[in-house]
């Protein structure tokens, strides 16, 4: 991993590169006290213990990218309600460096469909490609984590991951420069935190245009409540909208299925 061709050709001020670690999500956490330049940069090869949303793990097969961005408080907006657009904002970063790889290929098993599952998941072909999670700490400095499976092999995954997960290594047969697909990747993710900043809006029109869910039914569990209706699309604050027999609702947070 060429970190100063990253730290060069990015935004990020710092960072750090490991062959094996627990989760880069814990590491970045525990760097955010440490004094170093912002934004923190932390990527692995291989994570023994990844993290999902909530309880979920994450698995990190040999090969794939393992990352997470420490942001200061001071690049996020303070207004409530943009935790969802940060994801949002990373899942359209993902999707868009990762589209032409995806489309300059010939596809194994079938057609191209890449996009995004809101609020926090990257799916090829219907199955998940990538997965981000976004935590926010008590400074309010955020931790950007994102997952993707590209040299690694489905045929690694536990036997409860291998059927709903994909690789790019796979799916076409291509090896990916790490840093070359970081270098994309964070300078897209830049000018979407820049947008976010001053047209939220646009975020969400973009999310909404890569939302693979649209006319899907789905079933949303918020806590103790469970919601199910037709998928409108993402709002421009970055909610998902369900349609109901009591007209639209919007759903800011909840576990999709």
């Amino acid at each position: 991993m060429d970190l100063q061709h990253i730290l060069s050709e990015t935004f990020v001020a710092s960072a750090e590169h490991h062959e094996v670690l627990g989760s880069t999500n814990d590491l970045a956490r525990r760097r955010a006290d440490e004094g170093l330049p912002f934004p923190r940069l932390i990527t692995a090869e291989h994570q023994t213990s990844g993290r999902g949303r909530g309880a979920n793990v994450w698995w990190t097969g040999q090969g794939s990218l393992a990352m997470s961005l420490l942001l200061p408080s001071e690049s996020i907006p303070e207004e409530a309600g943009r935790s969802i657009l940060i994801s949002l904002v990373t899942a359209v970063a993902v999707v868009d460096t990762l589209r032409p790889i995806v489309e300059t290929q010939p596809l194994t098993g079938g057609s191209v469909l890449l996009g995004l599952h809101w609020p926090n998941d990257v799916f090829l072909s219907g199955r998940k490609l990538a997965g981000i999670l976004i935590e926010v700490l008590p400074n309010r400095a955020h931790v950007i984590g994102i997952g993707i499976n590209t040299n690694n092999t489905a045929a690694d995954a536990p036997d409860n991951v291998r059927p709903r997960v994909i690789t790019l290594r796979d799916a076409t047969g291509v090896v990916c420069d790490h840093v070359e697909l970081l270098i994309g990747l964070l300078n897209r993710m830049e000018l979407g935190l820049r947008a976010l900043s001053v047209d939220p809006n646009a975020i969400a029109q973009a999310a909404n245009e890569r939302c693979l869910q649209q006319g899907q039914i789905l079933s949303i569990q918020m806590g103790k409540k469970q919601l199910t209706g037709r998928c409108l699309g993402i709002a421009p604050d970055g909610a998902l909208l369900i349609d109901t027999p009591d007209g639209p609702r919007p759903c800011h947070s909840g576990v999709v299925r």
